[in-house]
């Protein structure tokens, strides 16, 4: 997938697992990303608030701010990221989390997750942006 070199897309990881934000950051800066990692949906508002960034992988149960409140803060304050939403889950998929992944239609994958299918998820986010 390595593909950054005009100008390296920056990634935000909103994640409070040590050992997912890791497999994170080597995977996606080993294909030529820039990644900065959030440790929950409070600090990431912070980070979109004094960067841009082009992707942003969401765990849908990070702590303090979830990830469908940090949605609706993407949504409102910065509607171009929209499209390079992510996310991520752990949980059994309940109805709840199933609906509202349905209703956005962002792609998602369910934790643990492998590094190739973390380049999945991220080369399928980006390929209609690329149009």
């Amino acid at each position: 997938m390595k593909n950054p070199a005009d100008g390296a897309k920056r990634i935000l990881v909103v994640e409070d697992e040590p050992a997912i934000s890791q497999l994170c950051l080597r995977t996606l800066t080993g294909e030529g990303f820039e990644v900065d990692i959030a440790v929950n949906g409070s600090v990431a508002k912070d980070m979109l608030e004094e960067a841009e960034y082009d992707l942003c992988l969401i765990d849908f149960r990070t702590p303090v701010v979830n990830g469908e409140q940090l949605y609706q803060f993407i949504i409102s304050k910065h509607p171009k990221l929209v499209n390079g939403v992510m996310f991520t889950t752990g949980d059994v998929m309940d109805v709840y989390t199933e609906r509202f992944l349905e209703l956005t239609g962002r792609p998602f994958i369910l934790k643990p997750f492998t590094p190739d299918e973390l380049r999945t998820i991220v080369g399928k986010t980006l390929s209609p942006m690329k149009k």
